[in-house]
C-alpha cells in the first residue's frame, strides 16, 4: 500500500512498487523494510518534545495503526524519524480479513479506501516479535499496540481484554479500536452502555497487569455530536488516558473525483482532513483537558499537522499520505513545525487547542 515508501529503498524500488496492486505493494514494502538494518531513532530538536499519557515523546508525529499490522518493522519506522509508532490492529486469533481486492488508491483525491477487516497474524506471533525487539536492550522509541476483536468472537470485549493482557509488558501504550468500519457491528461498541462495560473490563485488566500502560480509545469520525457527548462522558468517567480522533470514515465527500470512491470501506487521506479535524476540536472541547488527544486523518504536511495541534491534538499520526509523499514527509513536517515555532516564538504545548473554539457552533 505504501508504494512511495519505497523511496527509502531506492528509486527503482519505488517505480516497481507503483506498478503493483496496492496491497501487494504494501507487503513488498514491509518485506524490504525487514531487510534494512534498524538504526537508532533520529535525534530531534528538543523543541519538538512533548509529554502525554505519562510518556515523553521526542516529537509529536506518529505512524498510525494499519501500516505495520503485525509488529514486523516498528524500529525501521522509528528510524525514519517518527516520534512513535502504533502497530496493529491485532486480534487474539489470526484472521485473513475480507476478500481481495480490499484496498484502493484514489490517486485523483490523494486518498485511500480500505476494507481489510483486521487481517493480522494474531497475538502470539506479534507478541513474539515485540519480545524479541526488546530482548536485553533498553527500549528504543515509543511503540503502541492497537488491539481489536476477532470477527467471529462470541465475546468481543473478552478479545480486547486479552489484547491488553497480552501486550501490557511490551507496549508503551495500548489503543482500544472500536471504530473500524470493516468489522460488522464493531462500531456498536461505541454505544454508551457497551463502551462503559468494555472500558471497565479493559482497564481492570490493565491495572492487573505486571506493567501499567496508558490506554487510549480510538473513535470514528462519523459520530453525531450527541453520540460524541456520550462517548466522551464514558471515557472521562472510566478515566481513560487519552483518545485518538479519528479512524477512517464511511462517508464520501462530494468533492471526490476517483471512480474508486464508490468502493465500500473506510476512506482515509486528504478528504478525511476536514471531518476528522472538526471532530477533533469537538472532542477537545468536551474533554476539557482531562486527558490528551491524538489527531489523525488527512495529515499530508506541516500545515495540516499544525492545524490538528491547534484543533486540540497533543500528538498527531499519519499513514495514507506516505502513499503519495514518501518517507521524506516525516522530516518535512518536523521542519515545518519548527519553522512555525520560530515564526511565533512559541512552543508546541501553547499551540494545543488554541483554535478549537472556531470549530464549535
Amino acid at each position: 500500500m505504501i508504494g512511495a515508501l519505497g523511496g527509502a529503498l531506492g528509486a527503482a524500488a519505488t517505480a516497481a512498487l507503483r506498478l503493483l496492486d496496492a496491497e501487494d505493494a504494501h507487503r513488498a514494502t514491509i518485506a524490504a523494510l525487514k531487510l534494512l538494518p534498524a538504526g537508532a531513532p533520529k535525534v530531534d530538536d528538543p523543541r519538538l518534545a512533548v509529554s502525554a499519557f505519562g510518556l515523553d515523546f521526542p516529537n509529536p508525529l506518529g505512524l498510525a495503526a494499519g501500516f505495520d499490522k503485525n509488529a514486523e518493522v516498528p524500529d525501521a519506522m522509528l528510524s525514519l524519524g517518527f516520534g512513535f509508532v502504533e502497530v496493529g490492529t491485532l486480534t487474539p486469533r489470526a484472521q485473513p480479513g475480507n476478500s481481495r481486492p480490499r484496498v484502493f488508491r484514489l490517486v485523483e483525491d490523494r486518498a485511500v479506501v480500505n476494507r481489510y477487516g483486521f487481517n493480522n497474524d494474531g497475538h502470539a506471533r506479534a507478541l513474539a516479535r515485540l519480545e524479541a525487539r526488546l530482548g536485553a536492550r533498553p527500549r528504543r522509541g515509543i511503540v503502541g499496540v492497537n488491539v481489536g476483536a476477532n470477527k467471529e468472537a462470541a465475546d468481543r470485549v473478552a478479545d480486547y481484554v486479552a489484547g491488553v493482557a497480552a501486550f501490557a509488558e511490551v507496549a508503551d501504550y495500548l489503543t482500544i479500536n472500536v471504530s473500524s468500519p470493516n468489522t460488522p457491528g464493531l462500531r456498536d461498541l461505541q454505544e454508551p452502555d457497551a463502551l462503559s462495560d468494555l472500558l471497565g473490563r479493559v482497564l481492570e485488566a490493565r491495572d492487573a497487569a505486571p506493567a501499567r500502560r496508558p490506554v487510549l480509545l480510538k473513535i470514528a469520525p462519523d459520530l453525531s455530536l450527541s453520540q460524541l457527548d456520550a462517548v466522551v462522558r464514558v471515557a472521562r468517567d472510566r478515566a481513560v488516558d487519552g483518545m485518538i480522533v479519528s479512524n477512517t470514515t464511511v462517508s464520501r465527500p462530494a468533492s471526490l473525483r476517483s471512480p474508486l470512491a464508490t468502493e465500500s470501506g473506510g476512506l482515509s487521506g486528504a478528504p478525511l482532513f476536514a471531518l476528522s479535524t472538526w471532530m477533533l476540536a469537538q472532542t477537545y472541547a468536551r474533554v476539557e483537558r482531562q486527558f490528551a488527544l491524538v489527531g489523525v486523518g488527512g495529515i499530508d504536511g506541516a500545515e495540516a499537522a499544525l492545524a490538528k495541534i491547534e484543533a486540540g491534538a497533543t500528538l498527531v499520526q499519519l499513514y495514507s499520505a506516505l502513499v503519495y509523499e514518501g518517507p521524506g514527509l516525516v522530516g518535512r513536517i518536523k521542519r515545518g513545525l519548527l519553522d512555525a515555532l520560530d515564526a511565533e516564538g512559541t512552543s508546541l504545548v501553547r499551540l494545543v487547542g488554541r483554535k478549537a473554539k472556531y470549530f464549535i457552533t
